[in-house]
């Protein structure tokens, strides 16, 4: 397997090296870096690594992330991120990496790589832990605006994913609203309520935002604007407690083993927190594997990221949706 690293997007582009090089090490893969040509050799002179299974494109321009992303799409086209997805394009690596502009990303999967037939807008799935399990939100930010057919598709591939790379069987899907009762919400969520009940889907009606961590749900469906506030919200509150509890922790009184103790158990609840475990997250709905990793990066995140790139690849999730798009 090969796999593109965006080298010029992120926070930490010498992480990004670090970790794409532990990733060909440790999984033998080729690794193909895009950006600039020096700045990626001089990194990779204080790591070791196999020389046939590195290689480097040139690419002198960056999209930020407060760029429009259309207009820096056209303007840039030396850019690394373009430059990548033209190279998946053209069928020289099997996926995408990147810690870059998320709306860079999409569109320019969109625009350059091209949607899945019969998919109208690709999606950002994020999963978020919970007291029973994991529950996936879609859509976590990819799309501001939708409508009630986009938000039904939008399940379907979600659901696609949750059985196809989790082997979750009949995944649960809930629709993110003010009630559980069926009948409450604005106009888009009773639209989609009645899609998603008459569909082939196991939708299981609604479910309120202080359910999300203790949900039967596998996959909570809402809109981009909703998923990205909702997200925010949880990872702002989390940060909030446990920063609170480790500093009365550090300050109260107690054992030094009674310390200890609780220093490990919210260690190990910060570590399920931690988007460095998870690495990255696929765009679904588009032709090719493209994984979005988080802005901030480490060698380790961007290391999983690609970890699970080669799952996505082995278990040819791409080709699953396409088949299973049409049945629900």
């Amino acid at each position: 397997m090969k796999v593109i690293f965006d080298a010029n997007g992120g926070d930490n582009p010498k992480e990004i090296i670090k970790g794409a090089v532990d990733a060909s090490n440790e999984f033998n893969i080729d690794i193909i870096f895009v950006g600039e040509e020096n700045f990626i050799k001089d990194c990779l002179n204080d790591l070791d690594y196999d020389k046939d299974k590195i290689s480097i494109v040139g690419a002198s321009q960056k999209i930020e992330n407060d760029e429009d992303p259309a207009f820096a799409l056209r303007k840039k086209k030396d850019a690394s991120i373009v430059v990548a997805l033209n190279l998946l394009k053209e069928s020289k690596a099997d996926a995408v990496i990147s810690a870059g502009s998320t709306g860079a990303l999409l569109a320019g999967g969109l625009f350059l790589v091209g949607r899945i037939k019969g998919v109208k807008r690709a999606v950002l799935p994020t999963s978020i832990p919970g007291l029973k399990k994991s529950t996936m939100i879609i859509d976590s930010g990819a799309n501001m605006d939708t409508d009630s057919i986009l938000l039904k598709q939008f399940a379907q591939m979600g659901s696609v994913y949750l059985k196809e790379y989790y082997n979750i069987d009949n995944p649960k899907i809930a629709l993110l609203n003010v009630g559980s009762e069926k009948g409450k919400g604005n106009s888009l969520a009773k639209e989609t309520y009645e899609l998603l009940e008459n569909s082939n889907l196991n939708f299981i009606g609604n479910v309120e935002a202080r359910e999300i961590t203790n949900t039967e749900a596998d996959l909570v469906l809402c809109d981009g604007f909703v998923g990205n506030v909702l997200l925010k919200g949880i990872e702002g509150i989390a940060e909030f407690i446990l920063k609170s509890l480790f500093y009365t922790l550090k300050t109260g009184h107690g054992s030094d083993n009674e310390k200890q103790f609780m220093s490990n158990i919210l260690g190990n609840f910060s570590k399920k927190l931690d988007a460095k475990e998870v690495g990255g997250t696929i765009l679904l709905g588009l032709e090719k594997p493209i994984i979005k990793a988080h802005g901030n990066s480490d060698a380790k995140a961007i290391k999983n990221a690609c970890a699970y790139a080669i799952d996505i690849y082995n278990k040819e999730l791409i080709n699953k949706i396409k088949n299973n798009l049409g049945e629900n």
